[in-house]
């Protein structure tokens, strides 16, 4: 008999959410029309939760936790989870994709913060992020404002960094973490560093002294994705916001990251994407 193979769901943004960023209040009430407790799932963006009352109860990658209010949550893309249940409680969710985030906030959500844990709250900041929270979501609502996209972006990329804040006081790096982990880590720095020079999972591999199937193994085991995806993530990324960015050519971005092939750099863009860079490019002009 075959062994049986299954996928993690991946939600995105509804279509509606042009500027790939939401912030949304969920109660008890709304809950159900979320579409967050039916399966476990990941998403293809970032999540900032600020759990204001009550009890938030959530499951990450098969664990389940129980957040008391006043607290935080961030929820990497990689991570499976599912809400449970709210129990009288008042949630704020912001959830951003990486071309929305600050590049500061997205290199240190990716080498030094490690998710999973929930953080309590002192009143002083509590306060700052609740205040922070409601205008975000005041902001998200005026949809009809002149630079409606870039005040709200930069007002929920300040919410973002208080949290980021709260998380780097609390963190501890240390080599205790389980070597699958600390092995992911040295990868990313790496590919944040190298990615536009280095392309093959066997360099990397090389460069931490390791076998390419054993970093595969480690990277997959922590993130749910082999080596060859973050690879191409990091690269489309960087190519997404030099299409939106700037006024270079196709041609010359590929020459930028590291592709003297242009064609193949078009194919690998349509293929981890669906559209060509052109037409991405003309979808985010408008």
């Amino acid at each position: 008999m075959s062994k049986k193979t299954t996928s993690i769901p991946v939600h995105s943004l509804p279509d509606g959410y042009q500027e790939n960023l939401v912030v949304r209040q969920v109660t008890p009430d709304n809950l159900n029309g979320l579409n967050e407790t039916e399966h476990s799932h990941r998403h293809n963006y970032h999540i900032f939760s600020l759990v204001r009352k009550g009890t938030f109860h959530i499951e990450i990658d098969f664990e389940q936790y129980q957040i008391k209010a006043p607290a935080v949550l961030y929820i990497h893309p990689s991570q499976v989870h599912r809400i449970i249940k709210i129990e009288k409680a008042d949630v704020f969710l912001l959830g951003m994709n990486s071309e929305n985030l600050n590049p500061d906030y997205l290199r240190t959500l990716e080498q030094v913060i490690v998710p999973e844990r929930s953080l309590s709250l002192k009143s002083a900041i509590y306060t700052i992020l609740d205040q922070a929270i409601i205008l975000c979501a005041a902001l998200f609502e005026r949809k009809a404002d002149k630079l409606y996209a870039s005040v709200l972006r930069d007002y929920c990329n300040a919410f973002v960094g208080l949290i980021i804040s709260q998380y780097l006081e609390k963190t501890e790096i240390t080599d205790s973490l389980p070597r699958y982990h600390i092995i992911t880590r040295e990868f990313k720095l790496l590919l944040e560093r190298d990615f536009i020079l280095i392309k093959q999972p066997s360099d990397y591999a090389g460069a931490l002294n390791i076998s390419t199937s054993y970093l595969n193994e480690c990277v997959r085991n922590v993130t749910g994705c082999p080596v060859s995806y973050h690879i191409h993530q990091r690269i489309i990324l960087e190519a997404k916001r030099l299409l939106y960015y700037s006024d270079k050519s196709v041609k010359e971005i590929a020459a930028d990251l590291g592709y003297d092939d242009y064609p193949y750099f078009c194919r690998i863009f349509a293929r981890i994407t669906g559209t060509t860079a052109l037409a991405f490019r003309n979808k985010i002009a408008h």
